[in-house]
């Protein structure tokens, strides 16, 4: 009787397990339909915040040269409208950081030499790429 019973189980066994090995081609569509769904919904979501933190690095960096711009006139007593060349205004930022080592924005649009007393602006190509998630609202006082 309980040979029969354990013939019986190993039977149930082999046969269920044979019959349900693997996953059906449509079972795989829907999981790949399903994923691609997914993807498709929050991509531009990251996409768009990726070009806001830009933005903000942006406005970040201006603020960091507006600042810069000051201490060296005030340390070397420059007057409203002088010029300060870059390589003076980078002596004013932390070391090693990108805006000290090229004076470019994150998107490579160098900010070039800043006028003492006089807003740094957004250089207009970066303003361009990024009109789409920062509005002219965004960059005050550093925008158009």
């Amino acid at each position: 009787m309980l040979a029969a019973i354990l013939s019986l189980s190993i039977y149930m066994n082999t046969s269920a397990a044979k019959s349900h090995k693997g996953f059906t081609l449509v079972e795989i569509m829907i999981v790949v339909a399903i994923i691609a769904l997914l993807a498709a919904i929050a991509v531009p979501g990251f996409l768009r915040a990726r070009k806001r933190s830009q933005a903000s690095r942006i406005l970040n960096d201006l603020r960091m040269i507006d600042s810069a711009v000051d201490q060296y006139a005030i340390e070397t007593s420059r007057k409203t409208g002088d010029v300060v060349a870059v390589a003076d205004w980078t002596n004013y930022v932390k070391k090693n950081s990108l805006l000290y080592n090229n004076a470019n924005s994150i998107l490579g649009t160098p900010y070039g030499p800043q006028t003492v007393d006089t807003i740094p602006q957004v250089p207009a190509n970066d303003l361009a790429v990024l009109s789409d998630v920062a509005g002219t609202g965004f960059w005050s006082p550093y925008g158009p």
